[in-house]
């Protein structure tokens, strides 16, 4: 299974980069500390995606480690990405994946 989230990370970054959505500069350090789900206080879904999601999906990887089980990512994705107003049809189908893959 992890061959399979490796390449899921590798799609999510090519997506959101398709999207024009990754950015070269980090969230504030106040803004990566945030304790609210999917730190929708203090940045957007695709930033959540790129900074937090990612490295830390690949940490759990590089570790040898289990994913978290009951991930209900998707409908945040949903509402979030209009609210973004990105035009993300591939991109939820890969977060759809990543639920899949963690429940």
């Amino acid at each position: 299974m992890s061959t399979e989230v490796r390449a899921l990370l590798v799609s999510l970054e090519e997506e959101l980069k398709r999207l024009n959505c990754w950015q070269s500069m980090p969230p504030s350090a106040e803004a990566m500390a945030s304790t609210t789900p999917f730190c929708m206080d203090t940045m957007g879904f695709t930033q959540w995606l790129q900074w937090l999601f990612i490295p830390r999906v690949s940490a759990i990887l590089d570790q040898g480690a289990a994913l978290p089980k009951g991930a209900n990512i998707k409908p945040y994705a949903e509402e979030a990405l209009v609210v973004e107003k990105v035009e993300a049809t591939q991109l939820l189908v890969l977060v759809e994946r990543f639920d899949q893959l963690m429940n």
